[in-house]
Parts: structure tokens; sequence; C-alpha cells
């Protein structure tokens, strides 16, 4: 009950007594910048989601590599990217151009093969979020990969190479569908936080959502009011994303579990139509007195 009176507390004073124009919110909820905003940030997400994945699949297989030279390469790359805020790698994309006017192609002490546009035209604001967001992202998804790896058997990998099997085959037929059971929850959760951390696009001035709110609210003033209609669509689409990801880990626990977790449907239905009673209560067992008593 205390726990209800304060949520009760929380939600009055955020909709009456902080003054917020609500009116606001809800003009410029589906106002056709935000909307805008909210596709970049898709994409964002999207893109960089996609070279996190391929990339982090590379570098978790170099990551168990027998060669020290390809384990090493991996390891230093995930040691970089997770050392470094992911902030600082797309201010450095965005401003590659300071200190690399030109891309070019060559070897060092050679005539220079190819010399492209300069690298303002060639790493746009957008691409330069992607490139940050998706190169840090790899590392961690690295990570994850070879977690998911190691996770499975190591006497199945013998038994394959045993039958002949290639190792990259093996990678592939073995290994990684077994793996997926581990490397899906978390690979959710880092979709989940790349839709918000691409927020951090707005030091490329890329018109993201958080950027579109930024740049309306600096004109009329309503911070607060605008911090709302960002807040409310992040809620949203991290919603829809949470559903898929049940839906996703419950397609792979298939074969690994007796019974699949029931849906959230599921489970309001048996929660309004299913009624069960309490079970009875065990017979008490006869007491069999010691004779003489």
């Amino acid at each position: 009950m205390l726990v209800l009176l304060l949520v009760a507390q929380v939600v009055y004073t955020i909709l009456v007594e902080a003054g917020l124009k609500w009116d606001v919110v809800g003009h410029f909820l589906f106002q056709r910048l935000i909307l805008r905003g909210i596709v970049v940030t898709l994409e964002l997400t999207v893109l960089a989601m996609i070279i996190g994945v391929a990339l982090g699949i590379v570098l978790a297989v170099m990551r168990i590599s027998p060669n020290p030279v390809v384990s090493t390469v991996s390891w230093v790359y995930i040691w970089f990217f997770r050392g470094t805020p992911v902030l600082v790698q797309i201010f450095f994309w965005y401003n590659l151009n300071i200190v690399l006017p030109h891309i070019t192609l060559g070897i060092a002490g050679t005539p220079i093969f190819w010399r492209g546009p300069g690298t303002n035209s060639l790493i746009t604001p957008f691409l330069a979020a992607v490139l940050g967001l998706g190169l840090n992202e790899a590392a961690y998804m690295a990570e994850i990969v070879r977690a998911g790896i190691i996770s499975v058997e190591h006497g199945q990998t013998e038994a394959a190479q045993a039958l002949g099997m290639p190792r990259l085959l093996v990678m592939r037929r073995i290994v990684l569908p077994q793996a997926m059971r581990v490397i899906i929850p978390p690979t959710g959760n880092e979709t989940i936080s790349m839709l918000k951390t691409s927020s951090l696009a707005f030091v490329a001035a890329v018109p993201e959502l958080f950027t579109r709110g930024e740049q309306i609210s600096s004109a009329n003033f309503d911070v607060v009011e605008l911090i709302a209609v960002i807040s409310a669509w992040y809620l949203f689409m991290t919603s829809i994303l949470t559903v898929g990801q049940f839906y996703l880990e419950r397609h792979f626990a298939r074969g690994a579990q007796r019974e699949l977790p029931a849906t959230p449907i599921q489970r309001l239905r048996r929660m309004l139509f299913t009624f069960h009673a309490p079970p009875p209560e065990p017979a008490a067992l006869p007491v069999i007195l010691p004779r003489g008593h």
C-alpha cells in the first residue's frame, strides 16, 4: 500500500504540480520534425547494429583463433574501442578531415596509387555517427559472441573435426546455432542500448530525435516539454524492441527447455480467465503411540 501511495504521489506531481504545458507536449508529439528525427534514429540504430554484429562475429572468431597474430589483432581492437568513450569516437570521425584532408591509397615512400575525394565529402556527419557507433559496438559484440561460442561443449567441435569438417564449417553449422541461445539476450540489450546511445550523434549535428528536440526547444524555450516528447518516443521504441527480444529469445529456447515461457498474451489470458483453487491441505497422518500409552 505504501508503494502505491508513493507511485500515486509521483504521478500526481508530474501531471499536476510540475506545471508542464501538456498542450505543447501533445502538439509536438507527432510534429513533422520529431517524426523525421525518429526515422534518422532508427536508421542509425539499424546500421550501427549491422556493423557491430557482423564485425563482432569476425572479431570473436579471430579472438579464439590459435593463430597468435590474429588473436592479438582482435584483442587490441577490443581493448581500444572498449577503452575509449563512444562520444569521443564519433567526434573523431566527424573531425577526421582536420588531420586527413584527403583519403589516399598507396605505400609509404612510393607514388600515390589513388587520391580520393576530400574527407569531408566522403565521411558525412551521418556516416561519422554510424562509424563511431558501429565500430564501438563491434568490440562489445565480439565479447558477447565469444562468450556464446565458448559456452558450446568443446567435444562437439572435436567430433565434427574428426568427421573431416573444416573449422569455418564447424563454426557455422555446429557452434553458432547452439551459441545463439547465449548470444541473443545480451544482443537484444545492446540493441536497446544502441537506440538510446544514438542520441550522442548530436555532436556530429545529425538530425536524430534528440537533436530535433533540442532544435525545437531552443526556438520556443519549452525545454522540459520537448524532453517529455523525446522520452515518450524513446520509451515507445524500446518497449517494441523489448517485446521483439522476448519472442526472439523464446524462439531460440526451443529444444533447450521442456516448456517455453508464456507469452504476454497468454499470461494476461491466464490471469483473467483462469482461476486456480488453492491446493488441498495434506491429510494429517495418524499418530501411532507406543504400546502402553
